[in-house]
């Protein structure tokens, strides 16, 4: 009991550098009243301040791993715990029975994510793995902090980056890809510059976040529109003998509502790349980039993506034997250039110098996958690559996503260069 009284008094306690204060400490909150929130089973222990909670997100809607809320109440300079356990929820694939729960560790960064204003996230400590849990703590200099799996990048976020990208360049067009089913707008950044006609320029197809979980992956697509759009003598190259689209989000409805998307139902956003797609930004993605090939200039494709808990960066690709030259030596060729540039950025990004090659046992659909379509619906010389970038690490952060966005774009320009220039 006289254990109990101390912890209930220290609750109205603040502490300040000239001394300890009397407050009345507010009562801890969580919100998710907000684009892109999602958790579940909260349970908040107002002594101890800590909150408890899981992912949320419906799992028909794909996996349940994301979690993003915020937290009102905190009294500016205290810290606070948040206590996660992974989802309970049974998963499937589509067309298959419930499985069992979602591994945990897909929920469980080594380091969570929070920022005090929605705009600067930065890590939290290291999580203390407890159990079945894992323990992050935070002392935020603010009344208000926002948490997360990793860094949040919302169909706002990709508006804004659009649209700002847009206004700072001549050479760059805010775009609308499509509506969504929810009745979305899907932003896209087209870029070029010039008088060159379309048949005298290289195409270049950049998408990000088939599985709506994965939001390093829009950080780095904006990280690749940033560079293109620099001062960089280099980037200017890529705009002039290119024509190059970017879209932020592909999986826009789940990541506004804070569902997973990876094996959501009835169709998965990167199994639908079929002759008859569900999700109208398949359909559209679709049709324009068979207008690429069809011109016979649909040179570079990338779908940006993140990857399992312990892997590194690196590009899935086709296994040889399903392909023909010159598309193997071309692939290949990106994909050195594209390692030599991201291994060695700062912050270092851990990156694999071997893709990992898969074929028809990879997956039932695996035709269906949209760099695997691309490979086998484009042109000879087309390079259709997938990136996955590194999101359970400690430079797995915006600067570092951006950073390899940014080095995925100049090996682009460096590729391109190699090329016979279109006349």
């Amino acid at each position: 009991m006289r254990h109990l009284l101390i912890r209930s008094l220290l609750a109205l306690i603040g502490f300040t550098q000239a001394g300890i204060r009397c407050v009345a400490a507010e009562p801890l909150t969580v919100v998710t009243d907000f684009e892109g929130a999602s958790v579940r089973d909260v349970e908040i222990d107002q002594t101890t301040r800590t909150i408890s909670c899981m992912p949320g997100g419906d799992p028909l809607r794909g996996w349940p791993c994301w979690w993003y809320f915020r937290v009102n109440g905190v009294t500016s300079g205290e810290t606070i715990t948040v206590r996660l356990r992974g989802s309970t929820a049974t998963v499937q694939k589509p067309g298959s029975q419930p499985q069992k729960p979602l591994a945990a560790a897909w929920a469980m960064p080594a380091q969570a994510t929070f920022s005090t204003d929605g705009q600067v996230w930065q890590h939290t400590a290291k999580g203390q793995r407890q159990d079945e849990s894992i323990v992050y703590t935070i002392k935020p200099d603010a009344t208000s902090v926002f948490v997360a799996w990793g860094p949040p990048y919302t169909p706002t976020t990709a508006a804004t980056f659009v649209r700002q990208m847009s206004e700072k360049s001549p050479h760059a067009k805010a775009l609308e890809l499509c509506r969504s089913r929810g009745n979305r707008p899907v932003p896209m950044l087209h870029v070029q510059e010039g008088e060159r006609t379309k048949e005298q320029r290289f195409a270049v197809w950049v998408q990000a976040r088939q599985h709506a979980w994965e939001s390093g992956s829009s950080w780095v697509a904006q990280g690749f529109g940033e560079w293109l759009l620099s001062d960089n003598p280099d980037a200017a190259w890529l705009r002039q003998h290119a024509e190059i689209y970017i879209v932020p989000i592909m999986d826009i409805d789940n990541t506004a509502t804070g569902n997973g998307g990876k094996d959501a139902q009835p169709q998965d956003h990167n199994r639908d790349w079929s002759p008859q797609p569900h999700w109208n930004e398949i359909i559209a993605a679709q049709r324009m980039v068979s207008g690429l090939i069809e011109e016979g200039r649909m040179d570079v494709f990338l779908d940006l993506h993140n990857p399992s808990p312990d892997d590194p960066t690196f590009f899935y690709a086709l296994q040889p034997e399903l392909l023909k030259e010159p598309m193997i030596g071309l692939r290949d060729r990106f994909i050195e250039l594209a390692y030599s540039r991201i291994s060695k950025i700062k912050p270092l990004i851990p990156m694999s110098n071997k893709p990992k090659l898969i074929g028809a046992n990879y997956h039932p659909l695996w035709r269906q996958i949209s760099s695997h379509w691309v490979c086998l619906n484009g042109n000879p010389h087309t390079v259709s690559l997938c990136l996955e970038t590194i999101w359970n690490y400690q430079n797995s952060t915006t600067d570092g996503y951006r950073a390899v966005g940014a080095n995925l774009a100049a090996a682009v320009r460096e590729y391109l260069a190699e090329r016979p220039l279109r006349k």
